[in-house]
């Protein structure tokens, strides 16, 4: 039987595609947004590193909790606790974001919130999959993801409206009632059928197991490094936009091709793994990405801007769902919600030390500074997966 088969054959859960794509959508109409009510308050530019990285601070420690905790319970009590995480979040920068403190206080219960749910619907994906289709699955399930993020930017433009610095307010109320629906979706999500005692992690089945995972230390890495990229674009080009004046609705509109152009290289996700090895794949996509933010770092007319947007998002895309399928199939049945959370865990502790550590490039050196660094770290993790690949 083909991927593709396997695929469709296993049933495939739309609701969750639906959770997914609101869950992706309210993040990312919050997170731009909260740089930009800082840059109201007039936050200097090297603190939005302290914004961005609080969201990783609770999810870096729980995640590896969270997952164990999904293994045994199921995936649907995460993504009801991720969803009420979000409201809260929501509802607080809503009322309660007129200092920095708020900002960050709210955006780390954002990221636990975003946690809950993520494991929970990486979790489902796993579980709901046979092996041979879990390319084709995961990378569904992460252009449900980009639809999400390429969303939430192009309703800042909606909400906000054209200028400079979008009208917050009325941004947040929008997100506040997204994460309502979100809320009710994960409502409507019927449980799964939990795994025999047999499937699930027992007192033996300790972090060793999993920590001992072949490749789990490349896959974390790669995945951590593109998500900090995907991260530091979606904090940092609203400051390029305020540095070379470039409009709030133009910088929604780049956001979302950036998502967008990851969209389509999900979609095609089995046909190119069916084409070439997975780390052949993962290899070239993150060193196209490279290049691609490393671009950025010059200035540019806006069209190519936007080519270089659209490349790096092609680039970027590919990762997650590479490195989700890769630690899925290398861990026990009864551990994958687990393996996979520590893979998340991994994705926080860059988000939590990248933008930090690049905000201090920022000060001295500014957006595009920030940018080339990027394209660095990139660079470097390209060349770590390539001599470190087991050659699937």
């Amino acid at each position: 039987m083909r991927p593709r088969d396997s695929v469709r054959a296993a049933g495939w859960p739309w609701a969750l595609l639906l959770h997914t794509v609101l869950l992706q959508s309210v993040t990312f109409l919050l997170r731009p947004t909260t740089s930009y009510r800082a840059l109201e308050l007039g936050v200097p530019a090297a603190w939005l590193g302290v914004i961005s990285a609080s969201f990783a601070v609770l999810p870096l420690l729980a995640a590896v909790l969270i997952g164990r905790a999904t293994d045994r319970h199921g995936e649907r009590p995460a993504l009801l606790a991720g969803a009420l995480l979000v409201l809260v979040a929501a509802a607080g920068l809503t009322a309660f974001a007129d200092a920095l403190t708020g900002l960050v206080l709210w955006s780390a219960v954002l990221g636990l919130g975003h946690l809950f749910s993520v494991v929970g619907q990486q979790a489902w994906v796993a579980r709901s999959t046979v092996d041979a289709g879990l390319d084709i699955a995961f990378g569904r399930y992460t252009f449900a993801v980009s639809l999400g993020q390429a969303v939430g930017p192009v309703l800042i433009t909606v909400l906000g409206g054209g200028g400079l610095v979008p009208d917050t307010e009325r941004v947040f109320a929008g997100a506040l009632a997204g994460a309502g629906a979100l809320l009710a979706t994960g409502l409507l999500l019927r449980p799964r059928p939990q795994p025999s005692a047999a499937g699930r992690p027992g007192r033996g089945d300790r972090m060793g197991t999993v920590l001992r995972m072949p490749g789990l230390g490349r896959a974390i890495l790669a995945s951590l490094t593109v998500l900090a990229a995907v991260d530091l674009l979606v904090i940092y080009l609203p400051a390029l936009g305020a540095e070379q004046g470039i409009a709030a609705r133009v910088i929604g509109v780049l956001l979302a091709l950036r998502a967008g152009a990851s969209m389509v290289s999900r979609l095609f996700l089995g046909a190119l793994v069916e084409r070439m090895s997975r780390m052949r794949l993962l290899v070239g996509s993150i060193a196209a990405s490279a290049v691609a933010v490393a671009v950025l770092a010059v200035p540019l007319p806006l069209w190519a801007l936007g080519v270089a947007v659209v490349a790096a998002g092609l680039g970027l895309g590919i990762g997650q769902p590479l490195t989700m399928s890769w630690i899925t199939l290398a861990a026990p049945p009864g551990a994958r919600a687990t393996a996979l959370a520590l893979r998340l865990s991994g994705n926080r502790l860059g988000q939590l030390v990248v933008p930090a550590g690049v905000g201090l490039v920022a000060a001295s050196a500014g957006v595009a500074g920030v940018l080339l660094t990027t394209a660095v770290a990139l660079g470097a993790v390209a060349v770590s997966t390539a001599r470190g690949s087991p050659g699937r």
